[in-house]
C-alpha cells in the first residue's frame, strides 16, 4: 500500500496530504481503504444514490463490512475507537464524493455515541456488535418540531414508573426513522422538568409510531421521518447513564457530529473545486481556456485558500477533541460554522465556473449543490454556531490578558 497518501493511482491530488502527518501506519491504512473504496465503488456509483431518497444500504453494508463504521466503536466491542485526527479524513474523502456515504460514518456517532457512553454492560454487549457490524442500526431521536438547536427546548417527558420509563411526545427529522433497531430518544424528566434524561426505544414498542419517510430537497440517501411516542414503556435497563444525564449524553453526540459535518462540507468542497479545476482546463473561452482567464484563476484561487484554512483549523478542532481540551466544543463550533458557510459558498462558485453544464443533473456539482445547504442546517445552525462563539469570546475576554498598547481604566474613558 502506498504511505505517502496518494491513493491507488500515480498522479498526485490537487489538495495537499500535509494532515496526514498526524495519523500513525494503521491509521492510513484505514484511510488508504477509504480512498479505495471511493475511487472503485462509491464514487462511481454516487450519482445511483442521488436519484431516489432512499436508505444507501450497499454504501453502508460495504463500509461496516470494510470495517469503517467500526472506527466509531470500542475495541472491546470489535470496533477501533479511532480518533477524531483520523475519522475527519476518513469523512472528508467520502464527503468529496458522496454525501449519503459520508453520512453513515458521522451517523454511527450521532446515533451511538450515547449507547457506547452510557448503556448498561448488559445493553452495550446486546446491542454495539451488531451496530458496528451493521446487523443493527440506531437513531438519534432528540430534535422536535419546536426545539432543534435549542436542547433546552424540548417537550417530550419521561416518566419513571417501578421498573419502568414511559415516553410520551413526538421527534421530527429523524434520520435512519424508519431503517433503525433502536431509538435513543431524550425528554424531560416528567417530575423535574429541569433535568433530562435519555433512554433506548427498541422499534416495535407499543405506542410507538415511525412516520413515513419524508421528501427532502437533497442528501438523498439517508432519509428522515418524524416519531410519535403514546406511553411507550421501556425497562429501566434502557436508562443511558443515570436519571439527569440526557443532556450531557446528547451533547458529547452532537459534538462530535457537529466535527463530522465540518468535514463533510470540506470534502465536498474539495469535490467541487476539483470537478471545476478539471472543467476550467477543458473549457475554451474566447480562444483559450477558461483556466487562463484572470477572474476565474481569482475564483479559484480565493475557494482553494480558504478551503485549506478551514481544513487546518478542523484539524486543530479534531486534535483538541482527541487531547480532551476543554474548550473543544467551541472550536467544533468554529469549525463547523466555517466548514459549511464556506462549502455553501464553494459549490456555488464551481457551479458558476462550470455554467450550464453545472447546472444538469447528470453533472456532480448539481447534487453536491442541493446537499451544501443542510450542512449549514443539521447540528445546530450557522447562527446558533456564530452565538456560541461570540458569548464564548466575551465571557473570556473579561478575564483574558490585557492588550499592551491601552491604558488602565475603562475603554469608554479615552
Amino acid at each position: 500500500m502506498n504511505k505517502t497518501g496518494t491513493g491507488t493511482g500515480t498522479a498526485s491530488r490537487l489538495f495537499g496530504e500535509h494532515f496526514l502527518h498526524d495519523l500513525n501506519q494503521p491509521e492510513l491504512d484505514m484511510l488508504h481503504k477509504v480512498r479505495d473504496l471511493v475511487e472503485s465503488r462509491i464514487g462511481p456509483n454516487a450519482h445511483k444514490v442521488a436519484e431516489k431518497d432512499e436508505f444507501a444500504w450497499d454504501n453502508f453494508h460495504l463500509l461496516a463490512k470494510e470495517g469503517v463504521i467500526a472506527t466509531a466503536f470500542p475495541n472491546e466491542y470489535g470496533g477501533t475507537d479511532a480518533r477524531q485526527v483520523l475519522r475527519i479524513r476518513i469523512i472528508e474523502e467520502l464527503g468529496r464524493v458522496c454525501s449519503a456515504s459520508a453520512s453513515l460514518i458521522t451517523g454511527a456517532d450521532l446515533s451511538c455515541r450515547a449507547i457506547v457512553a452510557g448503556a448498561t454492560p448488559q445493553m452495550k454487549e446486546q446491542l454495539l456488535p451488531g451496530l458496528r457490524s451493521g446487523k443493527l442500526q440506531a437513531a438519534f431521536a432528540l430534535t422536535e418540531p419546536e426545539a432543534g438547536s435549542d436542547v433546552r427546548g424540548l417537550k417530550t417527558s419521561i416518566r419513571q414508573e417501578g421498573g419502568e420509563f414511559v415516553v410520551n411526545g413526538s421527534k421530527k427529522f429523524i434520520t435512519r426513522g424508519t431503517t433503525a433497531d433502536w431509538f435513543m430518544v431524550v425528554g424531560r424528566l416528567e417530575a423535574d422538568a429541569s433535568r433530562f434524561v435519555a433512554v433506548l426505544v427498541p422499534r416495535g414498542a407499543a405506542g410507538f409510531d415511525i412516520s413515513p419517510e419524508v421528501e427532502k430537497l437533497g442528501w438523498y440517501g439517508v432519509p428522515i421521518s418524524s416519531l410519535r411516542f403514546e406511553n411507550v414503556r421501556v425497562p429501566a435497563g434502557n436508562l443511558l447513564g443515570k436519571v439527569g444525564d440526557g443532556f450531557e449524553l446528547a451533547q458529547d453526540a452532537l459534538l462530535r457530529a457537529r466535527i463530522g459535518h465540518a468535514a463533510m462540507a470540506l470534502g465536498r468542497s474539495i469535490g467541487a473545486i476539483e470537478i471545476a479545476a478539471a472543467y476550467m482546463n477543458d473549457r475554451t473561452l474566447f480562444g483559450k481556456a477558461l483556466g487562463e482567464h484572470q477572474g476565474a484563476q481569482w475564483m479559484l484561487s480565493d475557494m482553494f485558500s480558504q478551503v485549506e484554512a478551514a481544513r487546518a483549523l478542523l484539524s486543530v478542532t479534531a486534535q483538541k477533541y482527541d487531547r480532551g481540551d476543554t474548550d473543544v466544543a467551541v472550536y467544533a463550533s468554529m469549525a463547523k460554522q466555517q466548514a459549511t458557510d464556506l462549502c455553501m459558498k464553494v459549490v456555488t462558485d464551481a457551479l458558476q465556473l462550470t455554467g450550464g453544464r453545472g447546472y444538469m443533473k447528470d453533472f456532480p456539482l448539481e447534487r453536491f449543490f442541493r446537499d451544501a445547504k443542510l450542512n449549514q442546517i443539521g447540528e445546530g445552525s450557522s447562527e446558533v454556531h456564530k452565538t456560541v462563539i461570540g458569548r464564548d469570546v466575551i465571557r473570556r475576554s473579561t478575564r483574558a490578558q490585557r492588550n499592551p498598547t491601552l491604558r488602565e481604566g475603562s475603554l469608554v474613558a479615552y
